[in-house]
């Protein structure tokens, strides 16, 4: 079966960190560039980070850079997440995706189901 599963996600105070992970089953990503989006409540989606298919770029919201740390593992053939410094702004339920290209503004192709995070004290 073709799918892309997130997980990682769960309750985590301000300032806490979480690592997401994006894995990949039915298909390989290395030909991928993979890209984060999340949606808040009454929100639209947006892009949060993406990756280029060979690892060496990568693209940030303004919200999320220098908090945020996107990479990926091919042997595992999974993409990560990893968000430090939370704030309360940053709760949403977080999505991977397969985009066209590492730019900003991209849209993704094919989707996981989502992890949700919440960050509350």
């Amino acid at each position: 079966q073709v799918q892309l599963v997130e997980s990682g996600g769960g309750l985590v105070q301000p300032g806490g960190s979480l690592r997401l992970s994006c894995a990949a089953s039915g298909f390989t990503l290395d030909y991928y560039p993979m890209g984060w989006f999340r949606q808040a409540p009454g929100k639209e989606r947006e892009g949060v980070s993406c990756i280029n298919s060979s690892g060496d770029m990568t693209y940030y919201a303004d919200s999320v850079r220098g908090r945020f740390t996107i990479s990926r593992d091919k042997a595992k053939n999974t993409v990560y997440l990893q968000m430090n410094s939370l704030k309360p702004d940053d709760a949403a339920v977080y999505y991977c995706a397969t985009v066209t290209r590492c730019i900003p503004g991209t849209k993704g192709d094919f989707w996981g189901q989502g992890t949700q995070v919440t960050v509350s004290s």
